[in-house]
């Protein structure tokens, strides 16, 4: 399933950018987001091996153009990416003195970030907070969730992730209703 999956993600970077540098980038963004995901989901941990070169490639695409997005939007992407969830995680912890989520978490919006710009960063961490909350209960009810059981969110970020690549971070808003 997932050399299926590889295989339809590179016919889609195909299709779009063409058999180019571009193409071949978006296709690396790709995977690595799949591989991330998977990882995670099985492991509860997003490597930094992936998840800080996902991160550099996104500067350095945008630096040469292959993204629509300015390096400035990029960099500071990166930056609120990281930024955004590590205050959500010492806020949590402060209030709970439990850990809410993972530093990896925090690489993975970096690197999002980095690739669709600053403005993406709120519709990824919509789509992929109400995705995961929707789970996240249905799997409370059906009780295969129990508490105190983590539960991975890099899977949530990286298909909003892909959310935003196929649709575009605006479509993600409209559909959530903002």
């Amino acid at each position: 399933m997932v050399e299926l999956i590889t295989a339809v993600l590179a016919a889609y970077c195909a299709q779009r950018w063409g058999l180019t540098l571009v193409g071949l980038a978006w296709f690396g963004f790709c995977a690595a987001l799949l591989t991330l995901a998977l990882i995670d989901f099985d492991t509860t941990l997003l490597p930094d091996d992936i998840t800080l070169p996902l991160l550099w490639a996104g500067l350095i695409a945008s630096t040469l153009h292959w993204t629509a997005v300015p390096l400035s939007d990029s960099l500071w992407g990166a930056i609120g990416g990281y930024l955004s969830l590590w205050s959500v995680y010492w806020a949590f912890k402060l209030f709970t003195g439990k850990e809410g989520m993972g530093y990896g978490d925090f690489k993975l919006l970096a690197a999002l970030g980095a690739w669709f710009g600053w403005q993406a960063l709120v519709p990824i961490v919509l789509a992929s907070s109400m995705i995961g909350a929707v789970i996240g209960v249905g799997l409370k009810l059906s009780r295969r969730l129990e508490d105190g059981q983590a539960m991975p969110f890099g899977p949530f970020l990286a298909g909003a992730g892909f959310a935003a690549l196929f649709f575009g971070p605006q479509t993600i808003l409209h559909v959530i209703g903002l």
